[in-house]
């Protein structure tokens, strides 16, 4: 009788020597490792989809040494001292990310589209001393820092677009102001096993409840999850088991490198393997799919929402997508059927899912890579050095193919939640006793007996909105300042694009309902109202696309927690109903 297994890891087997003394930068342009793939193809890092402009290692290492010599000159940015990225991707996102790193400073990145107000939010959790703007969005970083205490002199520009004459430098700015000085900093270098406690990035996730939190990802977390998709995939090219990930092929880079997907995934693993980055600075449908035409891509990193329009937009089949080898999408689950219309679409195309968190520094799992197509409706089989348990709603721990709340503990376990010791100590745990500390991921999930992921259901009160956090608390408290709202409820509603979609249940304010009483027309009014405070205030994926639905009271427990899921199952009852009347 086979053993009853409560305790899941990969069967690639141990790690190899992970280094802990050394930072992102570092092990990226300076190092080397047994898992790197060879390169003699001499293709260039990164290719700027807009121009076309293609930046090689040697100009990496000298625009990396220019902008931190000036940050250091300038703004004086030593160790510990954090630089907020307030930026869409661009080719040099990255020589900003590792020029903070070489000055012992830690990054945080910023949604590019978020308000004055999540920006100010994030640069007083940080008390980031510096930030880097996209030129689109200048206008908000510069009152988010004035709003914030950072002075003007230490705003910058990211891109210099044609004709931009503004009153901030540009990064171009910088660095030919650092490479033409003496250095002035001398770079950081870490002790042994200091890379596990130093701070790289401080990414920002909601977490299980509540307003976001910054994540505290040391250097070492970041380097372990670089090896461990590079041990799954197999990239070392004397390996010779696999050719999916060998250098001198080309990815899509239109994953925003703000995001730990992003940042981690794209910028750090494809780096590290001797990919080409074709840097896109937003998605757009018609851009994307004229990028890869026009520059062969072969792997493109993508959300469901993107994998809903390769597979049904029409737009899609007149473009040449031959080269694309591997589809790989992330941030929130890809169902079945989606995948097997994506399939039809682009037959010469692996696809395959991957699970993970900001919290775990990104990556759990990964496709796996002897299967042109995944296991349908599987998040991807499990990375070497993770150990996994799934705890039953009665406390026991399930074997395979059974359901059950997924903990973790690994390499890549971050430190926590940066300045939340409370929201720390109930994420990140300690299971019998032990020193491992073990992430309560808050997803339902279970493996079968290859270790592949299966995501059933969120127990965590987080939805995906195109494979970004929402959390329901943060729109609730924001709701609750409006003048026409006494209490407020918020869910997700399924959608096939979104994945999610906010929904707002909202008991009115005595004056709202006398209001309502005297007009028919007043409750159109005061929804719309409602609506427009949220779209003033939060970034576009956390609108009430889903709606708002009056009620006379929202159901709670005796203990005056709302009853979510109650009220996420009446949501979707509305939206059939809806649904079955515009077909009628």
């Amino acid at each position: 009788m086979a053993r009853k297994v409560t305790e899941f890891v990969s069967s690639r087997g141990a790690l190899p020597d992970i280094p802990d003394d050394i930072t992102l930068p570092q092990f990226i342009l300076d190092s080397w490792h047994p898992t790197r793939p060879v390169s003699t193809k001499g293709n260039p890092m990164f290719i700027d989809d807009v121009t076309g402009r293609a930046v090689h290692l040697p100009e990496v290492h000298a625009r990396t040494f220019g902008l931190a010599n000036e940050m250091k000159s300038r703004w004086n940015v030593g160790n510990d001292q954090v630089v907020c990225i307030f930026a869409s991707n661009h080719v040099d996102y990255p020589i900003a990310v590792w020029a903070v790193h070489r000055l012992g400073g830690i990054v945080t990145t910023a949604n590019p589209n978020y308000t004055a107000e999540e920006l100010v939010y994030q640069l007083q959790l940080t008390g980031a001393c510096a930030v880097i703007s996209h030129s689109g969005s200048i206008e908000v970083a510069e009152q988010a820092c004035r709003n914030s205490g950072i002075p003007p002199d230490r705003l910058s520009v990211l891109d210099c677009p044609q004709g931009y004459a503004g009153t901030f430098p540009t990064i171009e700015d910088l660095v030919q102001a650092g490479i033409s000085k003496h250095p002035q900093f001398v770079e950081c270098r870490l002790a042994k096993g200091e890379g596990k406690a130093k701070i790289a990035l401080l990414s920002f996730s909601s977490g299980t409840t509540g307003r976001p939190k910054a994540v505290a990802v040391p250097h070492y977390a970041v380097l372990a999850n670089v090896v461990q998709m590079a041990l799954h995939g197999r990239a070392n090219a004397m390996d010779g088991a696999s050719d999916q990930y060998q250098p001198g092929q080309v990815v899509l880079a239109v994953v925003p490198f703000y995001h730990i997907y992003g940042i981690i995934v794209l910028m750090h693993f494809y780096t590290f393997l001797g990919f080409t980055l074709v840097v896109m600075p937003r998605f757009t449908l018609e851009g994307m799919l004229a990028s890869i035409q026009r520059h062969k891509i072969n792997h493109i990193m993508v959300a469901p929402p993107m994998v809903v329009l390769l597979a049904k937009n029409p737009l899609v089949r007149a473009y040449d997508l031959t080269s694309v080898t591997l589809c790989m999408s992330g941030g929130a689950p890809l169902s079945a059927e989606l995948t097997r219309q994506y399939c039809a679409r682009l037959p010469h195309s692996a696809i395959g899912q991957a699970y993970g968190m900001t919290e775990t520094a990104t990556a759990l799992t990964f496709p796996r890579i002897d299967m042109h197509v995944s296991t349908p409706g599987s998040g991807g089989q499990l990375l070497p050095g993770n150990r996994c348990r799934i705890v039953k709603a009665d406390g026991t721990l399930a074997t395979y193919n059974e359901p059950g709340e997924l903990y973790v503990t690994g390499p890549t376990v971050t430190l926590g939640y940066y300045k939340n010791e409370e929201a720390t100590r109930e994420t990140f745990v300690h299971l019998d006793g032990t020193s491992a500390r073990w992430v309560r991921t808050g997803d339902e999930v279970m493996f079968n007996e290859r270790c592949e992921i299966f995501v059933t259901d969120r127990i965590k009160e987080i939805m995906k909105v195109r494979g970004f956090q929402v959390a329901p608390a943060e729109l609730e408290g924001h709701l609750l300042k409006h003048p026409d709202v006494d209490d407020a409820c918020v869910v997700g509603v399924p959608d096939e694009y979104s994945g999610e979609l906010p929904l707002a249940f909202i008991v009115p304010s005595h004056d709202a309902n006398e209001r309502m009483k005297e007009s028919s027309s007043e409750a159109e009014k005061v929804k719309r109202a409602i609506m427009k405070h949220v779209e003033d205030h939060k970034v576009y994926y956390k609108r009430l696309a889903g709606g708002v639905y009056f009620v006379d009271s929202i159901p709670k427990n005796p203990s005056g927690k709302l009853l979510r899921r109650f009220l996420r199952d009446t949501a979707k009852e509305i939206k059939t109903q809806e649904s079955t009347k515009a077909r009628l």
